[in-house]
């Protein structure tokens, strides 16, 4: 991926990073496939921070769907899960926290916020939305050291791959639900026999 790439405008990065990801989509049934591992990668990289990670948001706990660390950085993992309670996840999506924070221990409420196992400095988080409204969870990406460097302008990057994210997870639960309906078959109502208006699974059912 071109490092240039970054320095689109919102709306052309989101068209050109969403045309890179038809161009190279796999045929993998996960939700999160490996084109859209190297994006998360790349922008990582391209923010300096050291982790960064998509979370989905179920039955009032986060589970990290992918992580992308840097070497040495790797304090969460893929398939961990918490207390969403107990994230800045939710401190950003209540308002406590702002989507893009320099420097964590500097908020004035710092005091109030959920306690972590390690230092995080900078912060940058972003709600996955759905098609149909709900979150699915958030793209998060923070550096163990503050970052002043950082602007609005990186956060509408991560925003901008959150927001290609939820459209490949809409695309992918899609497909899932048109192959689901493609398995079932309607059956044919007979004189005073009553019938199920479901009908019936294929063969394999």
């Amino acid at each position: 991926m071109p490092a240039h790439l970054w320095d689109y405008e919102p709306d052309h990065l989101e068209a050109t990073v969403s045309e890179l990801l038809v161009a190279t989509a796999t045929s993998s049934d996960a939700l999160v496939d490996e084109s859209v591992r190297e994006v998360l990668h790349e922008l990582r990289e391209h923010l300096r921070m050291d982790v960064m990670f998509l979370s989905e948001i179920s039955g009032g706990r986060r589970t990290f769907k992918h992580v992308d660390a840097a070497p040495g950085s790797e304090v969460v993992k893929t398939g961990g899960s918490s207390p969403l309670e107990e994230s800045f996840c939710q401190c950003v999506l209540d308002g406590r926290l702002p989507g893009l924070v320099n420097d964590v221990p500097r908020q004035p409420n710092f005091d109030q916020l959920p306690k972590t196992p390690f230092r995080v400095g900078a912060h940058l988080s972003a709600p996955v939305v759905l098609s149909d409204g709900r979150v699915y969870g958030t793209l998060c990406a923070f550096s163990f050291a503050g970052d002043e460097s950082l602007t609005g302008r990186d956060y509408e990057k991560l925003a901008t791959v959150a927001r290609i994210t939820a459209k490949r997870i809409d695309q992918r639960r899609q497909r899932v639900n048109d192959e689901e309906m493609a398995g079932w078959q309607l059956e044919p109502i007979e004189p005073g026999k009553a019938t199920s208006p479901w009908g019936k699974r294929g063969r394999n059912a």
